[in-house]
Order: C-alpha cells, then sequence, then structure tokens
C-alpha cells in the first residue's frame, strides 16, 4: 500500500513536471494544473497533520466546520497562487508517507470524517492523487499509466458502494453486489461474495475511473445485472464529500 501511494504520487509529479503552463485547464470545470497539484500538496499537508499532530489537526477541524462546502477549495486555490507550491507538494507526500509508515498501524488517524487507520489514510491518498493526476494527464495530453494502484483504488471503490446511496439521499440494498474486474495484463480481481445476483464486470480501469468520476457509464466496459447494481453505477464515488457531477459521455464505448 504505502508503495503504491509512493509510486502513484511520483508517476504524477512526473507528467505535472512535463508541462511549462501550469496555468492549463483541466476537465474539473475552473481547476487548472497548479490547482490540481495544489490540492494534493494541501491534502497532503493537512494528512501529514492528522498523522502527527493531533491538537493541530483539531484546529484544522475547527476552522473547516466555519465553511464545510468550500473550504477545500479555498485551500487549493490559496496555494495554488504560492511560488513554492511544487516543493511544498514534494516536501509534503515524502514527510506523509514517512509518517504513515512509521505511525502505530492499529491506532485509527482523526480526519473531517471516520478516523482511518494508518493504511487506510495512505489508501485514501493514493485513490485521490490517482484521480486528480487523470485530469493533470488529461491537460498534458498524456495517460497516468501506473497499474500499481488499481487494485487499491477498486477496493475503495468497491467499499464505499453504501456511501454513494447515502450521499445521494437514497437507502443502500440490503444484499452485497459481486464486482468481477479485468485489469490491463489479463489478472481478475474480484470484490463480494462471489454469487450475488446483483454483479458488475468490466475492465478495472474503467472501474476505478467511473467510481472516482472521471469517466462516464456510457464510455466504459462495464455490464451490470440487476437493477441495483446498474443504478449504483451511475451514481458510484469514493471519494469524499457531495454528490459530484461526473462527466458527460464522449460518445460511449467502441
Amino acid at each position: 500500500m504505502f508503495d503504491a501511494l509512493e509510486a502513484t504520487s511520483a508517476a504524477v509529479a512526473a507528467i505535472a513536471d512535463s508541462l511549462t503552463d501550469w496555468s492549463l485547464p483541466t476537465p474539473a470545470e475552473g481547476w487548472t494544473v497548479a490547482h490540481q497539484v495544489a490540492h494534493l500538496a494541501w491534502t497532503d499537508e493537512v494528512s501529514l497533520v492528522a498523522a502527527t499532530d493531533t491538537d493541530g489537526f483539531t484546529a484544522i477541524l475547527q476552522q473547516a466546520m466555519q465553511d464545510p462546502v468550500g473550504f477545500v477549495d479555498a485551500g487549493a486555490a490559496e496555494l495554488a497562487a504560492d511560488p513554492d507550491l511544487r516543493a511544498r507538494w514534494d516536501r509534503a507526500r515524502a514527510a506523509l508517507a514517512v509518517a504513515l509508515r512509521e505511525a502505530d498501524p492499529g491506532t485509527p488517524l482523526p480526519w473531517f470524517g471516520p478516523p482511518m487507520r494508518p493504511a487506510t489514510m495512505a489508501n485514501a491518498r493514493l485513490m485521490e492523487t490517482w484521480a486528480h493526476g487523470l485530469d493533470i494527464a488529461d491537460a498534458a495530453g498524456t495517460e497516468l499509466d501506473i497499474p500499481v494502484a488499481l487494485p487499491h483504488v477498486a477496493k475503495i471503490a468497491y467499499k464505499t458502494r453504501d456511501f454513494a446511496y447515502t450521499v445521494n439521499g437514497e437507502t443502500p440494498p440490503a444484499e452485497p453486489f459481486d464486482v468481477f474486474l479485468v485489469a490491463a495484463d489479463g489478472s481478475e480481481l474480484t470484490f463480494g461474495p462471489g454469487d450475488a445476483a446483483q454483479r458488475v464486470t468490466g475492465s478495472l480501469e474503467d472501474f476505478c475511473r467511473l467510481a472516482t468520476q472521471r469517466i462516464n457509464v456510457a464510455d466504459t466496459d462495464l455490464v451490470a445485472t440487476g437493477d441495483d447494481a446498474a443504478h449504483w453505477l451511475t451514481i458510484a464515488q469514493c471519494f469524499a464529500g457531495a454528490p459530484g457531477a461526473g462527466r458527460a459521455p464522449q460518445g460511449g464505448i467502441e
């Protein structure tokens, strides 16, 4: 997990470094490459505080409660204008990697939502770094090729099924779903009991992109069996916060 987080951060940083202009727009409306990097740096810095300074994180949490909706975006906007942004991101992600490795694996760390164990926080940071890395890669006209990240992102995507329903004001289905995914190298990844009536099959990367709302379900090869599973694919969301608008369809998968 920790190695995958560091590899993913390094891959995203390499794409960002390939750009001389961080004012380029990304698929996220109103966000440039600088905003994307700033968001990653800001969240890594806050995660570092959560992992090393409980009182310090409590102060951040109290500040966030004054503007729960705009707090994160405001932090990204402010940091995007910092001339030291690139160096701050390096410092934050490197220090966080060390802090999460050294933290007591069984002791949950405070967060804006439920507390998370260090490995879970690392997984959350990996998921978000990968997702925002896709936006940066889109701006750069390239691909974020980091297969090691995908099983970890998919795990969060599966575990947050009920969250996706709840955040949309819906009641999660009582029965479990099965998810059967195939990676680019032909390897398979499965979640669920194995005999569920509701199931999703398809590409591992498409599933990860959908759950991070970086692709419309119409542009994936994902196939749902059962009405509940089909509906889940329209609301899947593995990141915290209000329901995202998702991406408009680009014409469907060929």
